[in-house]
């Protein structure tokens, strides 16, 4: 087997940066920017490209079989992928009680896009990683020789895809801080390690718990041996939990629309965004700091 030609897909890269003028911000002394690798590419946004590039380069051909929650922005990039590139894909979704039900949109896009979706029990869901557990998925979707990449896309060849967007960056020397949203910490992960010394990335993690700090950590070994890069989370602005979106953080994403154009994202860019006004109210940033927010993620429609 062969590895898809990725470079057909024409992605747009490096990713534009665009400067945002909001009074938030500015009577702090803070310069907003937006890293738009919501633009990368139409059907696989964001860190999603950046995060599955590498896996299904390493795929070269085979089936690729992934995982994800009902409302995956993951299942939805693989699958979009799998069409593109003409490759097999198989999703596993938390919730065996969802087999019964009829696909919401997010799933039946992934279906629409040709992948075969599975849907486990939970309790199976979270053994996934046991070898036992991924052999016997494995077997009932007839992909033994699968390319497997874990739930969210973050495993070491991801993290060290992601690295470009940290050397992207780099670049840019009026940069302080590059901030972003954090689901499984992959991306954070290798965008710290493509950093320079002087510029340090601060995540905001949209699940609550505060177990991102050590899976990031993992991750950094398992691809570069160790720690690297200066990061840190605030673990303040998951509003309750993955996909939760209550009135005020909707009015608040609504409003920057408003101002500034560009559409939203509510799962992880508004937690972002919103998160970034509350630390320059608080004057978290120092005056004349620039701040490069990375938009990972588009609204689905």
């Amino acid at each position: 087997m062969t590895s898809p030609d990725l470079a057909a897909l024409r992605p747009r890269l490096p990713s534009p940066v665009e400067e945002i003028a909001d009074g938030r911000f500015g009577r702090h002394g803070v310069r907003l920017l937006l890293k738009r690798d919501d633009l990368i590419h139409p059907d696989l946004i964001g860190n999603k490209w950046r995060k599955l590039a590498p896996n299904l380069a390493a795929a070269a051909g085979r089936t690729v079989v992934t995982f994800g929650g009902a409302y995956s922005n993951h299942l939805r990039a693989t699958a979009a992928a799998g069409r593109l590139l003409g490759l097999r894909t198989v999703g596993v979704v938390r919730g065996q009680e969802l087999s019964d039900r009829p696909l919401n949109p997010s799933l039946a896009r992934c279906a629409a896009d040709g992948m075969r979706l599975r849907f486990v029990d939970r309790s199976t869901y979270r053994r996934k990683s046991e070898p036992e557990t991924l052999a016997g998925i494995l077997r009932e979707v007839d992909a033994e020789d699968a390319h497997v990449v874990p739930e969210g896309g973050s495993n070491s060849l991801a993290v060290r895809g992601c690295r470009a967007l940290g050397e992207e960056l780099r670049a840019r020397a009026d940069v302080d801080v590059v901030a972003l949203a954090c689901g499984t910490g992959g991306t954070l992960a290798g965008l710290a390690a493509g950093l320079a010394p002087d510029q340090r990335v601060l995540g905001i993690p949209v699940l609550k718990g505060g177990f991102l700090s050590a899976d990031i950590t993992a991750l950094q070994k398992q691809a570069f041996g160790g720690r690297r890069g200066d990061w840190s989370l605030d673990d303040r602005f998951h509003f309750g939990g993955y996909a939760r979106v209550p009135t005020e953080l909707d009015a608040f994403a609504e409003d920057f629309e408003n101002r500034h154009g560009p559409a939203v994202e509510r799962l992880y860019v508004a937690k972002l965004l919103y998160g970034l006004v509350v630390l320059a109210e608080e004057g978290a940033f120092p005056r004349g700091s620039t701040i490069a927010a990375v938009v990972t993620g588009r609204p689905f429609p």
